[in-house]
């Protein structure tokens, strides 16, 4: 099969914008993306389209792919609207690298979007809580911090953790965020004000929690047989991985592992032909503080249990032998749940063609991505390798 490349990305601003709307944040995306091929690209060229949305707040839940592709100018283009709760736009990113390893196309745009704060809170949590187990979940009251919160409660009883490690993480992730300026929550916190933070699920307190945000961004793919065309970048697809588990919390064999990110983060690497040990970075789904320790150990940063002492010897930090969540992650970046996946995938662009500003890393090579669909019924993980030294 064909190899698969990423010849431009990007992404609006993520944050809290009630005077735009779901159309315009992601033609931002689309021309951010497409101002990064080096050689430019018409919009005649894409082939096809995916673009992921959990449709907040009811808007245009039919048809929500092609209401905004045509916005965009890609007439006559086939799309496909792509739902996989929070996880939806790594699956859009793998299904356009599906779409291209087929033959199918040559030039796909994978893309994704959400509109999330211009609802009460309580219309937000009916939003967020239909990616949760209906009947023994949402229907009897449980929010995503609420279950959040029960893996969190059962890893610091399992292993030698404490809160203050969740807070560390929300610590290293908003100094990273407060050099991004697409980061919705773009300022840094002390360990002391983290720790002291009001209790939203004990023991998850508002630090722990990612915001709900509005934002759209898109990637750009392209075969092997026409990048050249496009760009002298040669950031490569090396390896795909994704996986299902079962969507509530209560049906899993554990609360301290997600099956489904550990065997999509072995797919990956198995297809990339690397291991965790030849990771540059990483981009990890932390929509809540606890979120992040988990997928250092089903990722294979760790062993099961260690993921507090990466932290605390600053591992994970820019500084680190493997820096995660350069961008800030969901935590600080933000999390408008169809552009997550997809976002993600910018900050990596970003980084292996040295365009990531004050965070940019030294020299890396390769980068992944992990995106979790809800309290992690679905994941998907990407592996990406810059080709051409710079």
């Amino acid at each position: 099969m064909r190899d698969v490349y990423v010849i431009g990305a990007g992404q609006t601003a993520f944050g809290s914008f009630p005077e735009r709307g779901y159309r315009e944040l992601f033609a931002e995306a689309y021309a951010a993306a497409r101002d990064r091929v080096d050689h430019g690209l018409d919009t005649d060229d894409v082939d096809e389209a995916v673009v992921a949305t959990l449709g907040v707040g009811g808007r245009q839940i039919g048809l929500s792919g092609p209401a905004v592709t045509e916005h965009v100018g890609l007439h006559n283009v086939p799309c496909s609207r792509i739902e996989n709760a929070c996880g939806a736009g790594g699956f859009a990113v793998r299904q356009g690298v599906q779409a291209i390893k087929s033959g199918m196309a040559d030039v796909v745009l994978a893309g994704g979007f959400e509109v999330m704060t211009d609802m009460s809170g309580d219309t937000t949590k009916y939003w967020l809580g239909v990616s949760g187990e209906t009947e023994w979940e949402r229907l009897t009251g449980t929010t995503f911090s609420g279950v959040y919160a029960q893996m969190a409660s059962a890893y610091l009883d399992a292993y030698d953790a404490t809160p203050e490690d969740l807070s560390r993480v929300a610590v290293k992730n908003h100094a990273n965020g407060a050099k991004n300026p697409k980061a919705h929550l773009g300022f840094e916190c002390s360990l002391e004000d983290a720790v002291a933070a009001p209790a939203v699920a004990d023991p998850l307190n508002l630090y722990h929690c990612c915001p709900t945000s509005d934002g759209a961004a898109a990637v750009l793919l392209a075969s092997e047989d026409v990048v050249a065309e496009y760009t002298d970048e040669r950031v490569r697809v090396a390896g795909v991985g994704a996986a299902s588990e079962r969507v509530g919390l209560a049906e899993r064999d554990s609360y301290t592992s997600i099956s489904a990110s550990q065997e999509a983060g072995k797919r990956a690497y198995e297809r990339a032909r690397i291991g965790p040990d030849d990771l540059d970075f990483a981009e990890v789904h932390d929509c809540f503080a606890i979120a992040e320790l988990i997928a250092y150990e089903d990722l294979g940063f760790c062993e099961p249990g260690e993921a507090p002492q990466l932290l605390r010897e600053g591992v994970t930090d820019p500084n680190g032998d493997l820096p995660v969540n350069t961008s800030g992650g969901l935590k600080s970046k933000g999390h408008p749940i169809g552009a997550t996946g997809t976002g993600q995938v910018v900050e990596v662009f970003d980084q292996l063609t040295g365009n990531a500003g004050d965070r940019q890393l030294e020299d890396p090579r390769y980068g992944l991505t992990h995106n979790v669909g809800g309290s992690g019924g679905a994941t998907a993980v990407h592996i990406f390798e810059q080709e051409v030294a710079r």
